[in-house]
C-alpha cells in the first residue's frame, strides 16, 4: 500500500461492536498459520482481516471473548498481551516516521527553532518528551495556542525514544510541518492514542504554567514574557 492509499477512506466493520467505522480508526489482523491472531497495521499481509477499534479496551475484549475466532469461524488463539503488542507497533511506527521526517526535512529539533516554527504558523504538531523539562515544554505549548489551526501535541514519547528515532543527542523539543509526512503521521498517533495518552498525566500534575490542560480540560491563556508575552491573561 503506498502513503497515497494510505489515506483513502474505506469503512469497515468493528468485530467488537459491530460497528462500521473507517480503516483509520481500527487495526487489522490476520490469521496466523499457527492459530494465533497477526496485527497487520499496514493493511499488507494476504488472507481475510478481522477488524477491531484502534484502542486498548476493544482488542482485550475481543481476545476475552473469543471473537477473533467466532468471526473467522476459525479455532484462534490470540495472545493475551495482544494489546501490549498492538501498542508496541504503533509506537516504532510512529517513532520512524518521524525520523523520515527528519531526513526530509520537515522535523524541527531543538527550542528556538520550534519556537520560530510555530510562531511561524508552519507547524502541524510539536512533539515534546514526556520526561523533559515541564519549564521549556510549558513555553512552547503556550505558543502552540495562538496559530490558527493550533498545532497539535504529542508527548507520547521518552526524550531516548525520541533520541534514538531522530539519531540525536538529547531531543526534547521537535515540530513537524505541515504537508504529506505529517498527514500520514497523524493517521498513526491518533491510533496510537488508543494506547497511551499524548498528553501524559504528568504534564497536568505539573499544573497550568507547564501548557498542559486543567481539570477542566482547558488550557489556561498564558503567553510567556521570553517570547513577547504579557503572561497571564485577565
Amino acid at each position: 500500500m503506498t502513503p497515497n492509499e494510505a489515506l483513502i477512506d474505506r469503512d469497515r466493520q468493528d468485530l467488537v461492536t459491530r460497528q462500521v467505522l473507517d480503516e483509520s480508526r481500527l487495526i487489522r489482523f490476520v490469521p496466523a498459520p499457527d492459530g494465533s491472531v497477526a496485527p497487520d497495521l499496514a493493511r499488507k499481509l494476504p488472507g481475510r482481516g478481522l477488524w477491531v477499534a484502534a484502542d486498548r479496551a476493544s482488542i482485550e475484549t475481543a481476545v476475552k471473548k473469543n471473537l477473533f475466532a467466532r468471526s473467522a469461524k476459525a479455532p484462534l488463539k490470540p495472545a493475551a498481551d495482544l494489546a501490549d503488542l498492538v501498542e508496541k507497533l504503533l509506537v516504532r511506527r510512529c517513532l520512524d516516521q518521524l525520523g523520515l521526517a527528519r531526513r526530509e526535512g520537515v522535523l524541527i529539533s531543538g527550542f528556538e527553532k520550534s519556537a520560530a516554527a510555530i510562531r511561524g504558523g508552519r507547524a502541524a504538531w510539536v512533539i515534546e518528551a514526556a520526561d523533559g523539562s515541564a519549564d521549556g515544554r510549558g513555553k512552547l505549548l503556550a505558543l502552540a495556542k495562538h496559530p490558527s489551526p493550533a498545532p497539535k501535541i504529542c508527548g507520547a514519547f521518552t526524550a531516548d525514544d525520541l533520541s534514538l528515532a531522530l539519531g540525536l543527542e538529547n531531543a526534547i523539543h521537535a515540530v513537524l510541518l505541515q504537508g504529506g509526512r505529517a498527514d500520514r503521521w497523524t493517521l498513526e498517533v491518533e491510533r496510537l492514542a488508543g494506547f497511551r495518552p499524548l498528553r501524559p498525566e504528568s504534564w497536568r500534575r505539573n499544573g497550568p504554567g507547564d501548557g498542559a490542560e486543567d481539570d477542566r480540560g482547558e488550557t489556561p491563556e498564558r503567553e510567556p514574557e521570553a517570547f513577547g508575552g504579557r503572561g497571564p491573561v485577565s
